[in-house]
């Protein structure tokens, strides 16, 4: 089963993006059904608003006047926390029981207004935002829904800003005019299913490019997922694209840093579950003395390499890939050599899809760059 959170403003459109995604077979799990239903006659959630709003947040037929008690809850921060306070709970409750129901193979999409504003994105495999301008989303709730223009300014802004949203988006979709092509993402998506429920991980050789900068926005988000998953644990983006402006292969490595070997084996399952599953045991490039081994994982996404480096916290490969990246960070002559010779290397091994003439060809350079690491890591220290 892959989770997906859908998320976005009010007025963005997630319900049209929902629907295109149902109509390829995702499974979606309403939030704002499940929060209608949490509110019905005769339930304990109801009870509990008349409690705290008012009996004349009821029509006259016992059923929630959801226009009284949005005038009510959204008049103040501390209204809206009560509300928060008697209906999230309830919701989260009946939203683990829908996804349970999910067949195995399923793609569930999460269609959850408050993704963001819940601090949510991490226990997602991918988090899908829909956006609209603010013009455009006021339009619509005001023309096409008829609220009132006070009370839809007040949604908005009681709302998670665009750059919230932006932060947690694997996938940014934008709905102000012409509604967005699902196809490749659909794709991506049964892709992504099929390799978390059979613990493989996505494949194919990435080339060199420029630096992205939206590399450790990326790097930040897929952090959370890990460190989640693995209780907790310390994770650090590494590698060449955790250097500013270094040329890099469009993978995200990360090191999770474990007490021991043992531990590394025993968070196995929990790290392919959350969509990074197992690749093997391996030994780093021996640059000294110390231990070297390390468990592999790798990203169950077809459309966000990862790299994951399990490695026990202190050891001798752990601080190289520390003290490499913090080098580079910081002299900014070898962070030119390294990333001319990775684009030249590049360019003359493109026909090499397994990366290991490419790996091979390196190796000179980082033999020799070895010692100007140690320097600098002698100098940290002094």
């Amino acid at each position: 089963m892959l989770r997906v959170g859908l998320t976005g403003g009010i007025g963005s459109g997630k319900s049209t993006i929902a629907r295109l995604l149902v109509e390829r077979g995702a499974v979606v799990v309403d939030a704002d059904k499940l929060a209608r239903e949490v509110l019905e006659p005769g339930t304990e959630g109801l009870a509990e608003v008349v409690k705290a709003f008012g009996e004349d947040v009821l029509h006259e037929d016992g059923t929630l006047d959801r226009a009284a008690l949005a005038a009510k809850a959204f008049a103040t921060e501390e209204a809206r926390q009560t509300l928060n306070g008697i209906t999230h709970p309830r919701i989260g409750a009946l939203t683990g029981q829908r996804m349970a129901e999910a067949p195995e193979d399923a793609v569930v999409v999460h269609d959850i207004p408050l993704l963001v504003e819940r601090d949510m994105a991490a226990v997602y495999h991918l988090v899908i935002v829909v956006f609209a301008d603010s013009d455009t989303r006021l339009g619509r709730l005001v023309g096409s829904r008829g609220m009132d223009r006070q009370d839809a300014e007040k949604r908005i802004a009681a709302q998670a800003t665009d750059e919230q949203r932006r932060a947690v988006a694997d996938v940014w979709l934008d709905n102000s005019g012409e509604v967005p092509d699902v196809t490749a993402l659909w794709d991506r998506l049964v892709a992504f299913e099929k390799n978390v429920r059979t613990q493989s991980y996505a494949s194919g050789a990435p080339v060199v490019v420029p630096y992205d900068e939206t590399w450790p926005a990326q790097a930040s988000r897929i952090a959370r997922r890990i460190a989640m998953a693995a209780g907790g644990r310390h994770v650090e983006h590494i590698g060449s694209t955790s250097v500013p402006g270094l040329a890099a292969k469009d993978v995200l490595d990360f090191q999770l840093a474990v007490e021991d070997m043992e531990t590394a084996d025993g968070l196995r399952d929990a790290l392919a579950q959350a969509g990074f599953p197992y690749v093997g045991p391996y030994e780093d490039t021996v640059r000294g003395e110390g231990v070297w081994d390390k468990r592999v994982h790798a990203s169950a996404d077809p459309g966000r390499r990862v790299n994951l480096h399990l490695r026990v916290e202190g050891a001798a490969n752990w601080r190289w890939a520390v003290d490499f990246r913090d080098w580079l960070r910081h002299d900014a002559q070898g962070r030119e050599e390294y990333s001319n010779l990775k684009l030249e290397l590049a360019q003359r091994f493109a026909a090499d899809t397994t990366g290991f003439a490419y790996g091979e060809a390196k190796e000179p350079w980082m033999v020799a760059a070895a010692g100007r690491v140690e320097a600098y890591r002698g100098g940290q220290a002094s």
